[in-house]
This record gives C-alpha cells, sequence and structure tokens, in this order.
C-alpha cells in the first residue's frame, strides 16, 4: 500500500496530530519564511541551469533515503525510511528514493532490487504529485561529479595527491597535532588538470592517487584537513560497467546528489554531524560558480536507532550469514527489514514503533519490548485466533462411546475467531470438532499437581475450550514411567453454548486440538538473538552472546481453521503469542508457523 500525499483537501489527514520534534520545527519554520517557495525544478535531477529553466516547484520540501546497495535495509534504516517520507508526506512534499551507488566492489543489483521491495512494503513511494517517479542513481551523477571536480581543481582548491596511503595518513594528524601539508598540495593548477585526466583514463594503478580538496591542514576538524574526494579503482560497477576508474568519496558525491536533486533538508544520522562543513563547503564552491542552483540543500543529523538485543552492523550481520550461523538475512532472528517481515511483523507496526520512539539527537537505547509492543497493538484487532498445542499428549475421553453412542462420534464446536468485529460486521468465527481423543499441552497435566494448580489432574475438572467441561481420572504411562496418555472422562450437556454450559463450574478453562482433525505443523519458536541488551558495545564479543534458545522448532498439532493458511497470513495463537505461516516454506500440506512475538513481554522473566 501506498502513502498519498497530504494535501490541503485531505481532512482525514489534517486531523491527524503528528508529535513535534525538532526537525519538524525547522521544516515548518523554513516554511513559514518562504525559504524555499521560489526554487525552480527541472522536472528531475540536474544543475543550475537545468532547474532555472524548470518550473516553481510544487513540492514545499524535498528530502531523500539515500541507502548504499551493499546489502539489506535493518530496522534502524526503517527509522530514516519513515522519517524521510512521512516528514514529505506531511509537509506537501516529496521524498527521493536515491542509491549511493558510488563503491563499485561491494554493491550489486540484489540489494537495489530488496531496497525498493523493502521501502513499498512499509508503504512508502517516492512519486511526485503529477506520478514522477523520484528513483535516482548517484552514479548516474558521474558526469557531472567530474565536472565538479575540475571546477574545484581551477579554482585551486583541489589538487591531485601522490603520497602512499601510510604517509598521507601520518601527515593528517591528529585531534592533539596538526597535519602537514602535502607535498603535492602546491602543484599548479595545469599540473592537477593533467594528472587528474590521466586518473580519469586508467593511467594510474589503484591507490597511485588521490584527489583532495585543499582546505585547512590545520583545522581542529580533522574531517576538513584536505579530504579526499576521488580515488582509483579499476572495478566494474553493477549499473556503468567499465565506463568509470576514477569514483568519488561518499563525502563528495553525498552533497552533490543532494544538491542536484534540489534537496532541502538533507536528514541523516548524528556520525555525519562532522562532515557538515565540508558539506556546506562544497555546495558554497559550487553555487557560487553557477553549478548548482539556489537555495542549496542544507544537512541536519539524528540520533540513529539503538535497539537492544540488536546489533545493526553490515559487516556483523554478513558474518553471521556467511558464517551460517543463521540461515540468510532473512533469517527472521535478523533485524533485517526482510528478517522481521518473515518474523510477522507488520509494516504499521513498524512504523508506529519509529513514529513512537520520536527523533531526538540524544544518544538512547530502546528497549526491543517497545518494538513488540507495536505488533501486538496492530495484530491485536487483526489476528485471528487459534488453538495449538506445541508440546502435545493425547487425552482419552474414557466415557465417550457411553455419552454420544459412537467411540467414533465427533462433535461440532465454533469459537469466535476474533473477539471484537469491527463496526457493523459480524464477528467471524472458526469450527473444528471434538471427538473421543484430543492433543492437550503436557504442562496441562500433573499427577501429582503443585500448590495453586487449576488444570488437569486426577479428580480435577475443567473445560476444554469451546467444547465440554471434563474431569480428569488419572494418566498412563510407559515402561520408564513417563506419562503417554490422560485419561478423563465427559461431563456430559456442558458444551460451550448450550443451556447447559453453566451447569458446572470449573476454575480453568485449556486449550486442544482434535486429534480426528489437527493438523500437525512445525512450529519454529524464535526468541532474542542475543543475551545481552547491548551485544556489541563496549568491545564485546557479539558471537560469545548469542541466545542458544533464539530458535526451537517443534511439532505441533494446530486447529483445522489454520488450514486455509497462506504465507503471511498472522495468528494469535492462543496462550501463546502471534505467529505468521512462514512466507518461504509455508505450504498447506506441510504447514510451517514462526513465533513473531508473545502475548506479553517475558523476556528474562
Amino acid at each position: 500500500m501506498s502513502t498519498p500525499h497530504t494535501n490541503k483537501d485531505n481532512t482525514a489527514a489534517a486531523e491527524v496530530v503528528k508529535p513535534t520534534n525538532f526537525l519538524r520545527n525547522i521544516i515548518e519554520s523554513d516554511l513559514d519564511k518562504g525559504t524555499y517557495a521560489q526554487r525552480h525544478w527541472g522536472g528531475n535531477p540536474g544543475d543550475a541551469t537545468h532547474h532555472q529553466q524548470g518550473i516553481v516547484d510544487p513540492a514545499k520540501i524535498r528530502t531523500r533515503f539515500p541507502p548504499e546497495p551493499n546489502g539489506y535495509l535493518h530496522v534502524g534504516h526503517a527509522k530514516s525510511i519513515c522519517l524521510n517520507f512521512g516528514l514529505a508526506r506531511d509537509f506537501d512534499g516529496v521524498c527521493h528514493l536515491r542509491f549511493d551507488d558510488t563503491n563499485p566492489e561491494k554493491e550489486d543489483q540484489e540489494y537495489v532490487d530488496s531496497i525498493i521491495d523493502a521501502v513499498k512494503w512499509l508503504g512508502f513511494d517516492w512519486k511526485d504529485p503529477d506520478g514522477h517517479e523520484n528513483l535516482y542513481f548517484a552514479s548516474n551523477y558521474f558526469d557531472f561529479m567530474y565536472r565538479a571536480a575540475v571546477y574545484l581543481i581551477e579554482q585551486g582548491v583541489a589538487y591531485v595527491d601522490e603520497q602512499s596511503a601510510e604517509d598521507m595518513k601520518a601527515n593528517r594528524g591528529d585531534f592533539g597535532r596538526p597535519g602537514v601539508n602535502s607535498p603535492f598540495r602546491d602543484r599548479s593548477v595545469a599540473e592537477n588538470l593533467a594528472r587528474f585526466a590521466e586518473m580519469k583514463d586508467g593511467k594510474l594503478p589503484d591507490g597511485a592517487a588521490v584527489l583532495r580538496a585543499k582546505i585547512d591542514m590545520a583545522s581542529p576538524n580533522i574531517n576538513l584537513r584536505d579530504p579526499a574526494i576521488y580515488r582509483v579503482r579499476h572495478a566494474e560497477h553493477h549499473n556503468t560497467g567499465n565506463t568509470w576508474c576514477i569514483y568519488p568519496m561518499y563525502t563528495f558525491a553525498h552533497p552533490i546528489e543532494d544538491a542536484l536533486e534540489h534537496i532541502t533538508h538533507s536528514i541523516c544520522t548524528l556520525e555525519f554531524e562532522d562532515q557538515r562543513p565540508f558539506y556546506d563547503w562544497l555546495l558554497d564552491h559550487l553555487r557560487e560558480g553557477g553549478l548548482i542552483a539556489a537555495p542549496q540543500p542544507r544537512q541536519y543529523e539524528f540520533s540513529r536507532l539503538h535497539l537492544t538485543y540488536v546489533i545493526t552492523s553490515k559487516r556483523k550481520l554478513k558474518h553471521l550469514v556467511d558464517s551460517g550461523l543463521l540461515a540468510g538475512w532473512d533469517d527472521p532472528r535478523m533485524p533485517t527489514i526482510v528478517g522481521l517481515r518473515r518474523r510477522g511483523y507488520t509494516p504499521e507496526s513498524i512504523r508506529n514503533f519509529c513514529e513512537r520512539i520520536g527523533v531526538t539527537k540524544d544518544y538512547a537505547w530502546i528497549d526491543y519490548s517497545t518494538l513488540e509492543g507495536c505488533l501486538r497493538e496492530d495484530l491485536e484487532n487483526k489476528a485471528h485466533r487459534a488453538m495449538v498445542v506445541l508440546d502435545p499428549l493425547k487425552l482419552e475421553l474414557t466415557n465417550w462411546a457411553e455419552v454420544f453412542g459412537s467411540a467414533d462420534h465427533v462433535e461440532p464446536c465454533s469459537l469466535p475467531a476474533l473477539p471484537h468485529a469491527a463496526d457493523g460486521e459480524a464477528v467471524p468465527e472458526r469450527h473444528f470438532t471434538i471427538g473421543r481423543e484430543v492433543w492437550i499441552e503436557r504442562e496441562d497435566f500433573a499427577e501429582v499437581p503443585p500448590k495453586g494448580y487449576k488444570r488437569l489432574f486426577p479428580g480435577n475438572k475443567v473445560r476444554l475450550k469451546g467444547g465440554y467441561v471434563i474431569e480428569c481420572t488419572g494418566a498412563e504411562k510407559d515402561a520408564e514411567g513417563n506419562i503417554t496418555k490422560v485419561l478423563a472422562t465427559v461431563v456430559p450437556d456442558t458444551k460451550s453454548g448450550t443451556p447447559g454450559a453453566d451447569s458446572v463450574k470449573v476454575k480453568a478453562a485449556i486449550t486442544w486440538v482434535g486429534v480426528q482433525d489437527g493438523i500437525e505443523a512445525e512450529v519454529r519458536l524464535y526468541d532474542r538473538l542475543f543475551t545481552d541488551p547491548q551485544p556489541d558495545a563496549g568491545g564485546k564479543d557479539y558471537l560469545a552472546l548469542m541466545n542458544p534458545d533464539s530458535l526451537k522448532t517443534v511439532t505441533a498439532y494446530v486447529e483445522p481453521s489454520l488450514k486455509a493458511a497462506r504465507p503471511d497470513d498472522k495468528f494469535q495463537f492462543e496462550r501463546f503469542g502471534y505467529f505468521v505461516a512462514d512466507r518461504k516454506d509455508h505450504s498447506a500440506d506441510k504447514p510451517v508457523f514462526n513465533r513473531a512475538t508473545g502475548l506479553k513481554d517475558s523476556w528474562g522473566k
């Protein structure tokens, strides 16, 4: 489902009061001042001339979500997606989806496709109000980036440096020591232009030279000590092939991409705060030279998501996959969007989570239970209920034939599929049968009950939920003394929903599945991947902190209503939590259900 752009006539959207934050305050201030009111839009990205020839931009603001296609998006990216697309939606703007594909050795079309799918699944699109799609690739701007680099050389503020990587690092200095000028820093403009052209033409090997901005080697901000802006890389690019053998550095490319796309508010995480002076330095030079249009983009930073019991390092996640510790990027224990989706999370729950945690500049950890709580809230009135037995123990009603005239007799039963229906709609029902034998949870029988135990033990009565009241008479055991079957008698005329249902009072009702119509299913009981709330903080060995019980697989029995379950269908398994039919492995012939979350937060309790 795509999230529509709001407008003044959208009264439903106008009624939604969005929580304020510092980014909303900045945007509201810019709109009140008309900061971007008269800027022109050329219909697609381009330089100053291109945009000046366009119309006044119908989008009040332009934001962007700019992932590098070198891996699968995770829950931290979801926060950025919801923020950038959400702000554009709420302020009559447009958010661009842009692939920052300037690193040819790590990027792949597989990741491009997965990112597009993830953003759409979360409920967003990148269209203008007129339907134009703002899907862009940084690699399509390589010609302009080269042109911008040449301009900087011509202005005497960029030079080709041929120091070794070791010398360059040593001469950069540190926080207590200023940098040392490169011996190549004072080359003439003509020399730099010629050498940069040789870099472009493939005449220099990898690592032989870089193009650096000439700013201030004594700057207290190390990012302004003549940062590298181009390097030699003889590598095939997923989009441009072998056209280029030099590639721009991210810190050079990113502001240019924003400028060409006429982004108004460039929103990124706090680790880029120290890069903002270079962002402004570069765009100031390009605007003054007439290469990019005014007003130029501005960068704003917010705190990235720190979620307990999760790691979001792409390198570490890739190791978990490559080493076989997890089954892939979509393993339901992964914090990736594809993993969360397969686990049973919904787009609504993730969007609500991102809105609930807010946007600040503060470094704070968000407890994983907040994410789980958002899923429970979303599924509470959506997920059909069902009974399931995860640890099956057979129960035989020994007087069944006597009461019903046949040991093979089955009684139809029903329960609501949802506790409440939407206004004006009938409450949906689910149907199943009860017969002489049923499956119950092993924990629902105790030969010698502990204090306060209300379920099955010899002499005690309980209700089989949606069925009859039964009285436990004992159990059968094998040669080792293990319970193999529970024995009970059915109390006649106590079927749920009949006049006699309340004639016998009981203190407990237990879930069950009929032997005659229950469906065998594989149920995967997923839990948190790590036992430590901050598994890779402070130099911890995250591999040593993996939860050995993060996945338990059991053969269960589910009620017959689940025979119609399709991949991605969500259910509440009564007493156990929310589950989803696995989107890869589930089929009618071999049902597979994943636990998304329990009915309440019980971690560590």
